[in-house]
């Protein structure tokens, strides 16, 4: 007979999975970029900055105020790789093997890889391999100018293309990032202590590898939720369930109004806290619209009840919420979004306009909560004050236009 769990002990399971159960218990260190990472299992990029871009916010909405810098350090010193696995992501440069397969045929990926731009440029990415082959890493942004003079290789338009689609194909890995912008060296300088004839895993290897990892950054979880994780097109989700039941890997739990789930056994201690009553979520946290726990937009909404669409690429007139709006996470539950730009220059966070999910309250310990969350927020971004736009009836009614940040002690 499975073990009966209420949804708010799912939640709690699962953000514990995610490390937003509770506050973080000491401030940041630079070795917690790779573990917290390793938790996720893969952390996505998003090249928006209205905010902090994604991938350093999802790490802030764990870690607390951290160095964004500590992120790219990460990148280039060979904790972490980039690849596409969800999207394009950041994951452990240990997981190589998982998509290696993926990078030898790179036809699979879509419009990822363009085969016919690379038959067709096959002499100009040969010079381009040699050239980085003898001179070192580039960028896409080394290509923007014609060398004086004219004749350079450099002078290409479509450098981008060529580098993009050699990654795609695992013959470049970015070795790190510039202001944002990758970085390509060659693969075999990266890794060269690979072998694929020696230390490569079959697709089905691979993909099983990828199954656990989504199972244990889930925490709980309904077997359809794991493929979307990596992104996997057919998985053989029975194989793999039968399989970790047998070793005890996962175990078979009944959640109220979800029905029949799997949890993942380095959650049993929090399950023996769930079964007692013990299980709390103490964290409060604003989320980037690409964090693990709401970028599958239908688990999110089974889980949560928390209807979330990105509306940046929608035209403003047709927009419910905002351009790049973000979750609010308040002690387990998903209470609310808010449409928020950060002004630079003004070092001011503007709340354009925040709105609660229905049935939520906004009472003293709600509004306590969602202060700390957004002032920290705009905090660690370098914000001295906090603008309001709109507000929900009840909410921050005694500092309507917002509050100033005072230095954190």
């Amino acid at each position: 007979m499975s073990l009966q769990l209420s949804l708010a002990d799912a939640r709690h399971l699962h953000l514990a999975a995610q490390g937003l159960l509770k506050a973080p218990e000491r401030r940041a260190l630079p070795a917690d970029i790779l573990s917290t990472l390793s938790r996720m299992s893969l952390l996505q990029i998003d090249t928006i900055n209205i905010v902090a871009r994604s991938p350093y916010l999802v790490l802030f909405s764990r870690l607390g105020d951290y160095p964004p810098q500590w992120l790219d350090d990460a990148l280039r010193c060979g904790d972490l790789m980039e690849y596409w696995a969800h999207e394009a992501c950041l994951m452990p440069r240990d997981d190589f093997r998982l998509v290696r397969h993926r990078m030898l045929a790179p036809e699979g990926m879509g419009w990822k890889y363009k085969a016919a731009w690379m038959v067709e440029h096959a002499d100009d990415i040969a010079r381009l391999l040699r050239h980085i082959e003898d001179y070192g890493p580039v960028r896409a942004a080394d290509f923007d100018a014609p060398c004086r003079g004219g004749g350079g290789w450099w002078e290409w338009k479509p450098h981008k293309r060529h580098l993009e689609g050699l990654f795609t194909a695992g013959k470049l890995m970015v070795v790190e990032r510039r202001n944002f912008q990758r970085v390509y060296d060659l693969t075999h300088r990266v890794m060269p202590h690979w072998d694929d004839a020696r230390d490569l895993l079959s697709p089905a290897e691979a993909e099983a590898i990828m199954l656990d990892n989504s199972a244990r950054s889930l925490g709980i979880f309904r077997e359809q939720w794991l493929a979307d994780y990596y992104r996997l097109k057919r998985p053989d989700l029975t194989a793999w369930r039968e399989s970790r039941a047998a070793e005890g890997q996962i175990v078979a739990v009944e959640v109220d109004t979800l029905g029949p789930m799997w949890l993942h056994v380095d959650r049993l201690a929090q399950l023996q806290q769930a079964l007692a009553g013990k299980l709390t979520a103490s964290h409060s946290a604003v989320l980037s619209p690409f964090d693990p726990v709401v970028w599958d937009r239908r688990r999110v909404e089974q889980l949560f009840h928390f209807s979330y669409r990105l509306e940046c690429y929608t035209p403003a007139a047709k927009r419910q919420y905002g351009y790049f709006v973000l979750p609010l996470l308040y002690r387990g539950r998903l209470v609310g979004r808010m449409d928020a730009k950060m002004h630079r220059k003004a070092g001011v966070l503007e709340v354009i306009a925040l709105y609660l999910e229905a049935g939520v309250r906004p009472g003293v310990r709600l509004q306590k909560g969602l202060s700390r969350a957004i002032t920290s927020f705009a905090r660690w971004q370098g914000a001295g004050r906090v603008a309001l736009g709109v507000l929900p009836g009840g909410l921050f009614a005694d500092c309507r236009r917002g509050w100033e940040i005072d230095a954190e002690q």
